[in-house]
């Protein structure tokens, strides 16, 4: 009786396990690693850390004012719908929680300044743009359930 499916070896399983989150790192890099051409050109001519937390603090901002203008055309998308703006607007609330919650998990010390140096202002601005933009693409998402529901 021939086998038609090979059984991996146990040393192959575990060599895949090693290299699967690496595997996925990769195949989702360009989700969580795309940082603007803005913030990119602005980086290149910082020659200080308060430029670089400077441009980080824009890249943030920049990435709020998406979150805005997505959300304010879901809001317009779902406005036949009362009890879906209601859920929405609920829905982001609760989002807007989390990302702050979050972003003190990250960085839970009372005097962040002196626990994380100079390098905090830009590690949190790059963390809260990277966790909105993130939240920008779920928006999106939902903003596709209805475009034909009006």
């Amino acid at each position: 009786m021939s086998r038609r499916f090979k059984i991996p070896r146990k040393t192959e399983q575990k060599t895949f396990q090693r290299y699967f989150p690496l595997i996925l790192m990769f195949a989702f890099s360009s989700l969580f690693a795309q940082p603007a051409t803005s913030l990119r050109a602005c980086n290149q001519s910082a020659k200080s850390q308060a430029e670089l937390n400077t441009c980080a603090s824009q890249e943030a901002t920049r990435a709020e004012h998406e979150l805005h203008r997505v959300y304010n055309q879901l809001l317009a998308k779902a406005s036949a719908q009362s009890e879906a703006i209601e859920e929405i607007k609920s829905a982001e609330k609760s989002w807007l929680n989390y990302r702050d919650a979050y972003l003190d998990a990250m960085y839970p010390a009372t005097d962040k300044q002196a626990a994380y140096g100079t390098i905090y202002p830009m590690e949190a601005s790059l963390l809260r743009a990277r966790v909105t933009r993130l939240h920008i693409s779920d928006l999106k998402k939902m903003l596709e359930n209805y475009d034909g529901n009006k």
